[in-house]
């Protein structure tokens, strides 16, 4: 694939007061993540990106550069910019029909269902993402309302967290 074009489109959003620059790199990181991206995949052109977006290439150029900065893609003059690793191990996980991909689906279209707009569903996994990651494992073992007994196993009868019965 290393002479082809990768499927990555970047789609710019004038009004959200991210750069352009930093949209090209946060939409190639996405792609690393998500495995659309692979190692040896080339970058579309400038040219193509411009053609596609009406942005100045040098925009382009300095996005490029920044992830050629963090070694997430290299330039090779005359060639264009190619893809040297991924991101993450999210690849699998995320593929189209990946499990946890289809439950994300079948959440969003639970919370679209009951009428939350796609900006409240994204500040709703925001916070839901941001509060399980910010979570260490060491917090939650050195937790004084845990019930748990030494082996780790909760107590029967009561719940997680509080010690209420239930």
């Amino acid at each position: 694939m290393a002479a082809e074009s990768a499927a990555v489109e970047f789609r710019i959003d004038r009004r959200s007061g991210v750069a352009t620059y930093l949209q090209i790199v946060q939409q190639t990181k996405q792609a690393l993540r998500l495995g659309v991206l692979e190692p040896g995949d080339r970058l579309p052109t400038a040219r193509e990106v411009v053609e596609a977006t009406a942005i100045n290439p040098n925009t382009v150029l300095k996005a490029y550069r920044e992830l050629e900065r963090e070694g997430l893609v290299e330039a090779r003059r005359g060639l264009g910019t190619f893809v040297r690793r991924t991101l993450g191990g999210a690849a699998d996980a995320a593929a189209a029909g990946g499990p946890l991909r289809g439950e994300l689906a079948e959440w969003a279209r639970r919370a679209r269902a009951a009428g939350l707009e796609k900006d409240d569903v994204g500040a709703l996994f925001t916070a839901v993402l941001e509060s399980t990651f910010s979570t260490s494992s060491a917090d939650d073992t050195n937790d004084p309302n845990d019930t748990d007994d030494a082996n780790g196993a909760e107590t029967a009868g009561r719940s997680h967290k509080g010690g209420q019965e239930r």
